[in-house]
């Protein structure tokens, strides 16, 4: 339960105590494999227990009835970070007053004196019958301290029968997320915090060398931002060897398991930047090499973080990219994304313009999304992303960089040991994942281009938002498209791009 200040509202140190619980074990979570898909749920239990803890102190102070105040009745925005953090809120208020619109210039004065700034307020008979009574709706901002004052003001006032505080409905123009590229700068920070020595199943743990070694790493990512070159790494011999020793067995299984959008793309990369199994690549070379291939580029970042702040780096065509490289006496494994696992899995992808743009879209679609609908989408980037399989020439093959990058697993996805399913995102949204050992289910596309045009269609059934966000790769910023003059904005440069294709088909004779 959260401690109450002075003056009746809930103390701030309190509330934040609550959410900045770090993924670890310490914390109930469990250590073994990191995922996207845990760090959603986790992120998603916190913001509940907070908000449960926020609801019953509001409870306490204005419910003049027996009748229980319903979460959905009190919940001001569905990211409880948000009301956290941000010193204003958006909501509505409804007054029931005994006096008609006599208690208006009273209520006037009470949100005036608790530092609220009305944007609306409409009045209509009550639904008591009542001659004298009225409802009464203002529409503000104010922040939460003046927001719990106000209720305690009003719980004492006799002409002020009910108030009720309901949610504006959801914004994404008014909820806080990056809209330029270096709005990353606010993306990369450690909710879920893992290190060697909080789990004693690490291959690390023991290891006092490595864990200073893996600090030292971390503190380039804290300190990285947008627009800086990407600091290279001293790797030691050790790292080499474990880089070597996982780049070898995955290149013995290139032909007959990996698709071939990353057997090209990793020629490509051997040829432009002496991708191979005797030195660890940088992240600035790969990073450069991206922006020529896709458009994406790599950001350094400390470790896994939260999957809300992880996807939304998709959304601009950044991927946030670890730089040390798992302990050496378990090369073939490591309980946590790493160098190894990103630079070799992810990276070739990456390359790819139809796996990139899926990649993008998977991220705007993150954008102002429920907790919820982060966990489901954290859960398609699992079974896709990480751990996806396509068809190719009739057979089963790899484009999932948690596959390619353990050659143990790879071999155990195309065996006769799990199960598969084709990729259907409805059922892979909601599908149980294991985090324990290898995957009892693999989710198997057509082929990539099925699997966006599926994915598409999926956000556009079930993602709900009032309005459609467009990336501008010019500016590199999110917009959005709320009005039908920015729609008309879109349109033409798609127009001037579609010009420019008609003027070339004519050309080459073909039109």
């Amino acid at each position: 339960m959260l401690d109450k200040g002075s003056n009746g509202s809930i103390g701030d140190d309190c509330i934040k105590a609550a959410v900045v619980k770090s993924y670890s074990v310490e914390n109930g979570y469990r250590g073994r494999r990191r995922s996207l898909v845990d760090d959603a749920r986790f992120e998603s239990k916190i913001n509940t227990e907070c908000r449960k803890s926020i609801i019953e102190e509001v409870k306490a102070l204005f419910s003049p009835s027996e009748e229980p105040i319903m979460e959905d009745d009190l919940l001001l925005n569905n990211n409880i970070t948000n009301l956290i953090s941000q010193p204003n809120q958006r909501l509505c208020m409804i007054f029931k007053s005994k006096e008609n619109l006599g208690s208006l210039y009273k209520i006037l004065k009470t949100i005036e004196s608790c530092k609220g700034t009305i944007l609306h307020v409409e009045s209509r008979k009550s639904q008591w019958n009542d001659a004298d009574s009225c409802d009464i709706l203002f529409k503000m901002d104010i922040p939460r301290e003046g927001l719990f004052s106000l209720l305690s003001t009003f719980k004492q006032d006799n002409n002020i029968f009910d108030v009720q505080v309901i949610r504006d409905p959801t914004n994404v123009k008014d909820c806080w997320y990056p809209k330029h590229i270096s709005d990353l700068d606010r993306c990369n920070h450690l909710i879920s915090k893992y290190e060697p020595d909080l789990d004693q199943g690490h291959p690390g743990f023991s290891d006092k060398q490595y864990r200073k070694r893996r600090q030292m790493v971390a503190n380039i990512a804290f300190t990285y931002t947008h627009g800086d070159p990407i600091p290279r790494i001293e790797y030691t011999e050790d790292e080499k060897r474990t880089w070597k020793a996982v780049f070898d067995k995955v290149e013995d299984l290139l032909e007959s398991h990996v698709c071939k959008q990353f057997r090209d793309v990793l020629e490509t990369l051997k040829k432009e930047v002496g991708f191979c199994s005797e030195k660890i690549p940088q992240l600035e070379d790969l990073s450069n090499f991206l922006k020529r291939r896709t458009g994406f580029s790599l950001r350094p970042a400390a470790g896994l973080l939260s999957a809300r702040d992880f996807l939304a780096s998709l959304a601009f065509r950044v991927f946030q990219c670890t730089q040390y490289i798992r302990h050496h006496n378990a090369p073939h494994h490591s309980p946590e994304p790493d160098a190894v696992h990103e630079l070799l899995g992810h990276v070739p992808m990456l390359a790819d313009p139809q796996f990139a743009q899926f990649s993008q879209e998977l991220g705007i679609a993150s954008i102002g999304a429920s907790d919820a609908d982060i966990e489901k989408i954290a859960t398609l980037y699992w079974f896709t992303v990480e751990f996806g399989l396509c068809k190719e020439n009739g057979k089963l093959k790899a484009y999932g960089a948690g596959l390619i990058s353990s050659y143990g697993e790879l071999l155990h996805a195309l065996s006769d040991k799990p199960e598969y399913k084709p990729f259907e995102p409805s059922a892979c949204a909601v599908q149980a994942y294991q985090d324990q050992d290898f995957q009892d289910i693999y989710f198997v596309a057509e082929t990539l281009e099925d699997c966006q045009f599926k994915f598409r269609r999926w956000v556009e059934e079930n993602i709900r938002r009032p309005y459609d966000l467009w990336y501008n790769p010019f500016t590199q910023t999110l917009e959005v498209l709320d009005s039908t003059e920015k729609v008309h904005q879109v349109t033409k440069q798609i127009n001037w791009d579609l010009n420019t294709i008609q003027f070339a088909l004519k050309r080459l004779g073909t039109l």
